[in-house]
């Protein structure tokens, strides 16, 4: 028998590596979806697992496999505190996304750490976790998978803007849900702040300050990727080969290469917005916080931007990600092909069962 009531902790940990995220929430269905949001946190990394998470695309194969297995304890050791604090009982299950070291769907190459099946018997709850790989295995990209959790848990609005490491975007077009990365975001915006001795830019102070770079935001946006049509995704590997490269080509200061940044982003962002007429929105990720980034936003586009909900800002993320793993456990789709680009809708993840001797 199919569950109608699912209790599920959903974890994520992104590209900005600002830390875990645990939410934990309470998903219903009748003739449609809901969620109650009962919990939810963030446990910051510790310098020295940011440090080689950071460093884990350089690594050998064999430092790669132990940062798998220590990053999954550490996953490991998150949960139970959680669980514990929260006094959590009768979980359905525990579902996760990991952390992403390799990003090349158009190479076949996936890989997310932190999804090994000792998690499942270590917190002693069921896990469904990896839920990449299938789609990439498919001929899809492997992202964005949030969409699906877009569709059913928040059809009032007519787009759903993420700004996390990247800004990517979902919304419906000819009764197709279509969902894509549309630039970088805080995971540039954060690495030139770390120059200026701070983790992230708060309320973009340094870029406030900075000098916008006309010849530098006319090379960003006049990248090969802005040219090409979705479904596509970003990764780390990208943004170090073309952004970085790219601004190392000008000798700017931190201050005017994150005005720069910024623009470019709130430029790429309004031209999706403008050319598909998409109007009430809900936004959510990190860079929401930033106030010079979301004032931008607000100046080159002609709605208001409201609906800012702090939990959805924080954890939406992790909260779909425990959508995914109950649509996985129901055997539904929780992949959409006009999303991925995979050959054909499908339920995606991987399901570990705990032994309890």
């Amino acid at each position: 028998m199919i569950n109608k009531i699912y209790s599920i902790v959903g974890v994520m940990s992104g590209t900005s590596l600002d830390g875990v995220d645990l939410c934990w929430v309470k998903f219903s269905k009748k003739e449609d979806w809901s969620f109650d949001i009962l919990a939810a946190e963030t446990h910051a990394y510790a310098p020295s697992i940011k440090s080689r998470l950071q460093s884990a695309m350089t690594m050998s194969s064999e430092a790669l496999i132990k940062l798998d297995r220590d990053y999954t304890m550490h996953l490991a050791d998150c949960l139970k505190l959680f669980i514990e604090k929260y006094n959590i009982k009768n979980l359905d299950a525990v579902c996760s996304h990991g952390h992403t070291i390799f990003h090349q769907p158009d190479k076949g190459i996936t890989l997310q750490i932190g999804n090994l099946p000792i998690l499942a018997d270590t917190i002693q709850q069921t896990v469904v976790c990896d839920f990449r790989v299938q789609d990439v295995a498919m001929g899809g990209q492997g992202a964005p998978l949030v969409p699906i959790g877009d569709l059913l848990l928040f059809p009032q609005y007519d787009f759903c803007l993420n700004l996390g490491g990247f800004a990517n975007i979902s919304f419906q077009s000819n009764s197709q849900r279509i969902a894509f990365d549309i630039c970088p975001a805080n995971i540039t915006l954060n690495h030139y702040a770390q120059l200026l001795g701070c983790p992230f830019d708060r309320n973009g102070e340094f870029a406030k300050k900075g000098t916008l770079h006309l010849p530098l935001l006319e090379a960003l946006n006049n990248l090969e990727f802005y040219k090409k049509q979705p479904p596509k995704s970003l990764g780390l590997e990208w943004v170090q080969n073309e952004i970085y490269s790219l601004v190392d080509n000008f000798d700017l200061p931190p201050h005017s290469i994150l005005r720069t940044l910024v623009e470019h982003s709130v430029i790429q962002i309004v031209n999706i917005l403008k050319k598909q007429d998409l109007k009430r929105g809900l936004y959510t990720g990190g860079g929401v916080l930033n106030s010079f980034l979301m004032k931008r936003i607000s100046q080159r586009y002609t709605h208001q931007i409201s609906d800012v909900n702090l939990d959805l800002v924080h954890y939406k993320e992790a909260l779909i990600f425990g959508f995914l793993g109950a649509l996985k456990l129901r055997g539904e789709v929780n992949c959409l092909q006009t999303v991925t680009g995979a050959k054909q809708d499908h339920s995606s993840g991987k399901i570990y069962f705990y032994s309890s001797n």
